[in-house]
């Protein structure tokens, strides 16, 4: 099933709304585009949920090693600038900026935009979305972002990486990812994908 997209034009939830909109129908899970469309998401499959969490597992990994920062779920909404609220597959926070946030910011939907966020298509995602999505990161301010399109997408078995002020590189998979310079010593083979 693909994402329900809802138009909201006469209908301006607040943040606070929007908050409660979410905890009130945990069942479902939710973003909202900078021109506030409301956007339900479908449950991902077991190929696609297992392939998130060995990249949560990988990025976590690292980051306990590190110490740099924090590392999160596809299950946090964050609050981008821009008025979108989106829930990257995994994502990560240099340590400094998260703690510079009030416990209340970091308790609900975080209003900051990660350094470094990771998208991974699964087989019912619209890659222009997806497109759209990464969009939106960027614009909000993360530094590094990997869009993968696995291999159940055969004739689109790649990676966009996404940096600040520069076109977006592909690469073919498998290939192997580094975490430049906002993500030190961080790699990532995309071998099995």
């Amino acid at each position: 099933m693909s994402p329900l997209t809802l138009k909201l034009d006469t209908v301006h939830l607040s943040d606070e709304q929007f908050y409660h909109l979410c905890q009130n129908n945990r069942e479902l899970k939710f973003e909202r585009t900078a021109k506030g469309e409301l956007i339900i998401l479908s449950p991902v499959g077991g190929e696609s949920g297992n392939r998130e969490a060995d990249l949560i597992i990988d990025l976590g990994i690292w980051n306990r090693q590190t110490g740099l920062g924090y590392t999160f779920s596809s299950s946090t909404i964050f609050k981008l600038p821009n008025g979108a609220d989106r829930s990257p597959d995994a994502a990560w926070i240099q340590g400094e900026r998260w703690q510079a946030l009030t416990p209340e910011q970091r308790r609900k939907f975080p209003p900051i935009a990660p350094d470094f966020v990771i998208e991974l298509r699964s087989a019912t995602d619209d890659l222009e979305m997806l497109r759209s999505k990464m969009q939106d990161y960027m614009d909000a301010g993360v530094q590094l972002a990997w869009l993968i399109n696995p291999q159940q997408h055969p004739q689109q078995q790649q990676v966009e990486i996404y940096r600040q002020k520069q076109d977006v590189e592909v690469r073919n998979l498998p290939t192997q990812l580094s975490g430049e310079d906002v993500l030190p010593g961080f790699s990532l083979s995309l071998s099995c994908y």
